[in-house]
């Protein structure tokens, strides 16, 4: 394997590309910088409750089963690289005219946050426009032109590219959108409703994770965002999926640590990424 670090993400390829998979983290970096820290009003452990903690380390078998792993190492509440470069958010940052409405820049969770999960605000004033704009040069640009090169790359050796967007949700957020009598789905696979995979590799990745022993869900309450609606051209042979893991099966939420069990969840979760990587005799591609 080899390992590629920079300030904005670490990149481990496997010695030999068995498959078009490509599996990426964009919200499980961690590296809080004191200078970070000295900016916010939340101690340590709130402002990682937007962090999908320790995601990475639940993929991390994918290079050595012959897939690329893209993580992340600046901290979502610092940078989120599931947003657009453009998603400024003018209750956070200065000199940023109010643009249309925008949903995700109106709950405070542009591409540089305004808040963390439950709402609670990161800062108690507002950051200048030349800082927000370092932040976005020095980790975005860089995760995602690495992002690009990967899948390109991918495409041209294979035909074909299925990136899989590797996140976590928090579980009251599962148990907020499941009615009365409905069965609460442990994962949630986003492709914008079909936009950005082909039904036939949604099919293959859903089988990965049930055949897991996993309870799985399609699209709600989450269907995919930037990376998938910015890479998704299923017509082009790049297809991604928005994988949502719930945290209570891995972690504490409140303490943010790994529960006893984790070992035995990643071990889980490495025979999904076996199944995909290697399936059984079954190709991924869609048709």
């Amino acid at each position: 394997m080899s390992r590629t670090e920079t300030e904005a993400y670490v990149l481990t390829r496997p010695e030999r590309r068995t498959s078009s998979l490509i599996f990426a983290s964009p919200h499980s970096g961690r590296d809080y910088s004191q200078d970070f820290l000295a900016q916010v009003v939340l101690d340590r452990r709130m402002v990682r409750s937007s962090e999908d903690a320790f995601v990475d380390r639940l993929f991390d078998s994918a290079p050595g089963l012959g897939a690329p792993l893209l993580s992340a190492r600046a901290p979502r509440a610092y940078i989120d690289l599931n947003r657009s470069a453009d998603e400024l958010d003018p209750g956070v940052i200065e000199g940023i005219a109010r643009a249309p409405h925008n949903p995700r820049i109106s709950s405070g969770l542009g591409v540089i946050p305004r808040v963390v999960a439950g709402g609670r605000a990161i800062y108690r004033g507002k950051l200048s426009l030349a800082e927000a704009e370092a932040r976005i040069r020095r980790f975005w640009h860089p995760y995602h032109q690495a992002l690009a090169k990967v899948v390109e790359e991918t495409r041209a050796e294979f035909g074909e590219a299925v990136l899989i967007d590797c996140h976590s949700m928090p579980h009251e957020a599962i148990e907020a959108h499941t009615r009365p009598g409905q069965v609460r789905p442990e994962v949630v696979l986003g492709d914008r409703y079909g936009a950005t995979a082909g039904r036939e590799v949604m099919d293959r990745v859903e089988a990965a994770f049930a055949g897991a022993g996993l309870r799985v869900g399609r699209n709600a309450p989450f269907a995919g965002a930037y990376v998938a609606q910015a890479y998704g051209r299923p017509s082009r042979g790049v297809h991604v999926v928005q994988v949502e893991i719930d945290r209570a099966l891995y972690m504490d939420e409140v303490r943010v640590e790994p529960l006893a069990g984790f070992e035995g969840f990643r071990r889980l979760i490495a025979g999904v990424v076996a199944e995909l990587v290697q399936p059984s005799g079954v190709a991924l591609a869609a048709e």
